[in-house]
């Protein structure tokens, strides 16, 4: 007997997930209200009904404020996913006339391992639409984007760093890893020889506080601001580096637990719009959300 079929997960609708979302941009009820044209009571019935089917509550509501429970924080980031996603689809079918321009900031690693192909699928869809992408470090790309230098930016965040652009919206997560050649013995060395950037790289700041806390000695043996750098270093079995672990290859492999190496946290990679954003750029934030969402599955 299938049980799956005689006892089926609950659907979320797409009209619940809008309005919860709603709320958490506006800061309110009667502000969601507005947004999506209802009243405020019947947002309270619709915030009802989805905790009722999720058996949790997902707001903590008090006279003057509403904030989010740690449910409701998890269902944040797959609600945004699922809107997108949906965006998208549609946008396919019934998409207006777009046109305009894109300025979209990313650090190196994520322009070579995941912008071209999300690039060229958006092209495809939004031929009007002309994005310029401009590659540097997420601290000077948040700072772009305040200055309305840049319309978008993806960051790295989080990975254990406090005080790292935390209004960026998280799209991925993934693990940090300690990358080695593989066959190498750069791990082996005493003090470790590390590949690593500048002061305000995350992967840095993890990869260097567990190294410190385990109280095992270090050395910088090389610094590049660029992934290829890093992969190269570690291929020519010059130094381990902490890097993403879909970054790893044939040869450039992770670390056996044998060599002692401290565990590394997840990091996240975040999005930034400018506020009032053009059609163009909210399109094109609603791809790479839906993009890597997608990723997810």
């Amino acid at each position: 007997m299938n049980l799956a079929l005689n006892h089926p997960v609950p659907l979320l609708e797409l009209d619940l997930l809008r309005t919860f979302v709603a709320i958490v941009d506006t800061g309110s009820f009667a502000g969601a209200a507005s947004a999506v044209f209802r009243t405020p009571s019947a947002v309270s019935m619709q915030i009802k009904k989805l905790e009722d089917l999720l058996g949790k509550p997902v707001l903590v509501r008090d006279s003057r404020s509403v904030s989010l429970t740690r449910e409701g924080e998890m269902l944040l980031e797959h609600a945004r996913r699922v809107l997108a996603l949906n965006r998208e689809t549609m946008a396919r079918f019934i998409q207006p006339d777009i046109a305009g321009e894109v300025r979209l900031g990313t650090p190196d690693d994520v322009a070579e391992r995941f912008l071209p192909e999300m690039l060229r699928r958006f092209a495809d869809s939004h031929c009007g639409v002309t994005v310029n992408v401009i590659v540097a470090g997420s601290g000077e790309l948040s700072e772009r984007v305040r200055q309305r230098q840049v319309d978008l930016a993806l960051i790295t965040c989080e990975a254990g760093i406090k005080g790292v652009e935390a209004s960026a919206e998280i799209l991925f997560r993934e693990r940090l890893v300690w990358a080695c050649a593989k066959g190498g013995v750069a791990a082996e060395q005493d003090p470790l020889p590390v590949s690593v950037w500048e002061e305000g790289c995350i992967w840095r700041k993890a990869g260097l506080s567990r190294l410190e806390a385990q109280g095992r000695d270090y050395r910088i043996a090389f610094l590049s601001a660029h992934i290829s750098g890093q992969r190269a270093a570690v291929l020519a079995d010059l130094a381990v580096a902490p890097i993403p672990s879909s970054a790893l290859n044939g040869m450039v492999v992770e670390a056996d637990p044998k060599y002692g190496l401290p565990e590394l946290p997840e990091y996240a990679l975040g999005m930034i719009v400018a506020e009032n954003a053009s059609a163009p750029v909210l399109a094109a934030a609603d791809h790479l959300r839906a993009s890597f969402a997608a990723m997810g599955k």
